[in-house]
């Protein structure tokens, strides 16, 4: 493999360091960087190389496709690398000496604002992390609490949403809503090792998960070493988040309190807004004193659950409440069309609608518990008047608006005094006469899906 650091280039063997750096061996500190090649094997590693887990694993990535590493080599070249490397990749592995390559750092804007820091390890490690992944699940995944949905098989954010709204109809209107400052960036090692040797015993194993959390961070040509977090972008990552907030789970699950965990989106439901401060103070106390993760003071917050948004829902004040969209999960979409729209100025409009289309379908899919629709017939108006004003700025002259506008069924007197309004796009787009001429129909016919028809359509087949 190669890594390019500014004009200097480094080369060596895949999955070699040199001069690993020695450190003592602990149950709870598993060090990265000696060796075990003098270790008695055990069964797990044989079990990641297995020929059938590396051939599921290889499907799994190939299919999530996804950006390069840091060595710059792409999905779609996979198969042509492991036929050359793959028999001294298992070498290693076996023997316990394989070193990953460093992860490529990317930021990408979180939904609450701000910025969130991925690590995309390279094609071969997300093979191996997804290997490791699937012998894992099977160990751990049994033993998570039933109030966990995040990233488990069998589970979704739509069982999380449920649970949420079966919590406060059955009385628990009141939420302790948890924010994680930083989860991921500061996850502790040694914890979430010690976490993970409860159940593996495979030192190979052990070493080579301590291996990927501490592999150094390549951004702007410069590696940075990390000594806590589990950065997300690899496949081992969520397992690994599950891992260390189990125990969260389990001492919510001891004081007998209901909750819903997403990875780190937590919430817990009480009777009463003194409970709720108590349980903010008692479980912030946990988290921080035994887990060492912070909570966020200034996001989290004790109040009622339709002033707070999880995964994209909110209920109403009802007795018996309803699902409804949360302001942000609406906002998020409607921004993410129109970045599609701005696109899309200068292009066919059946294109633009094509483009749309996948965004539309997966959205209403993930927002098909939805009890209050009014939203989306709204939302369903919004689209079409933005693809209104889209085609109002493509006509540009009024001589050719009053020409379309005629073309497609408008009075000729009616047009001329349309065309030259001098009114903006906007306003145009949302009147009677680009209404009439390009009506609900005209967008049906030309394929754009109704948000609301296809959550309708979904309710109705499940």
């Amino acid at each position: 493999m190669k890594t390019d650091t500014g004009a200097d280039t480094v080369t060596h063997l895949e999955g070699q360091r040199r001069n690993p750096e020695s450190r003592p061996v602990g149950v709870e500190t598993v060090p990265a960087t000696s060796s075990w090649t003098k270790v008695e094997p055990a069964p797990l590693m044989e079990a990641v190389v297995e020929k059938a887990n590396m051939a599921r694993a290889y499907r799994r990535v190939v299919a999530n496709k996804g950006a390069p590493g840091a060595d710059g080599m792409p999905v779609d070249q996979l198969a042509d690398h492991l036929k050359q490397h793959w028999p001294t990749l298992r070498e290693r592995l076996l023997a316990g000496e394989y070193h990953p390559s460093q992860i490529r750092a990317v930021e990408i804007p979180k939904p609450k604002g701000g910025m969130r820091q991925l690590g995309i390890p390279t094609v071969t490690d997300r093979l191996i992390q997804q290997a490791l992944l699937q012998v894992l699940t099977p160990l751990f995944d049994p033993g998570f609490s039933a109030s966990s949905y995040g990233y488990r098989p069998g589970r979704s954010a739509q069982q999380a949403v449920s649970a949420m709204k079966a919590h406060v109809t059955a009385g628990h209107r009141w939420v302790v809503d948890l924010d994680l400052e930083a989860f991921f960036d500061r996850v502790n090692h040694d914890l979430l090792m010690a976490r993970v040797a409860r159940r593996v015993r495979d030192r190979r194993v052990l070493r080579l998960i301590r291996r990927y959390l501490e592999a150094g961070t390549f951004q702007d040509g410069l590696v940075a070493p990390r000594r806590q977090g589990t950065p997300q972008g690899g496949p081992l990552s969520p397992l690994l988040a599950n891992i260390l907030l189990d125990d969260v789970d389990k001492e919510l699950e001891h004081r007998g309190h209901r909750f819903c965990r997403y990875a780190d989106d937590m919430q817990v439901y009480v009777r009463s807004r003194r409970a709720g401060e108590r349980v903010m103070v008692s479980l912030s106390d946990f988290l921080e004193s035994s887990l060492r993760l912070t909570v966020n003071r200034d996001k989290s917050a004790v109040d009622r659950p339709w002033n707070r948004g999880y995964l994209g829902y909110t209920l109403t004040r009802h007795k018996r409440p309803k699902l409804t969209l949360a302001k942000a999960s609406l906002q998020r979409l409607m921004q993410r069309v129109r970045d599609i729209l701005k696109r899309g100025r200068g292009r066919n409009i059946q294109r633009v609608v094509e483009e749309l289309t996948p965004v539309l379908r997966g959205w209403a899919s993930y927002v098909a518990l939805v009890d209050v629709k009014r939203p989306l017939e709204a939302l369903d108006g919004w689209i079409r008047r933005r693809l209104r004003c889209v085609i109002w700025r493509q006509w540009k002259r009024p001589r050719t608006r009053r020409r379309k506008l005629l073309a497609l069924g408008l009075d000729d007197q009616r047009a001329w005094k349309s065309a030259g309004n001098g009114r903006g796009a906007w306003w145009n787009a949302g009147a009677s006469h680009m209404n009439q001429v390009l009506p609900r129909k005209w967008f049906d016919r030309l394929g754009l899906i109704s948000v609301l028809d296809t959550v309708r359509r979904l309710n109705r087949s499940s």
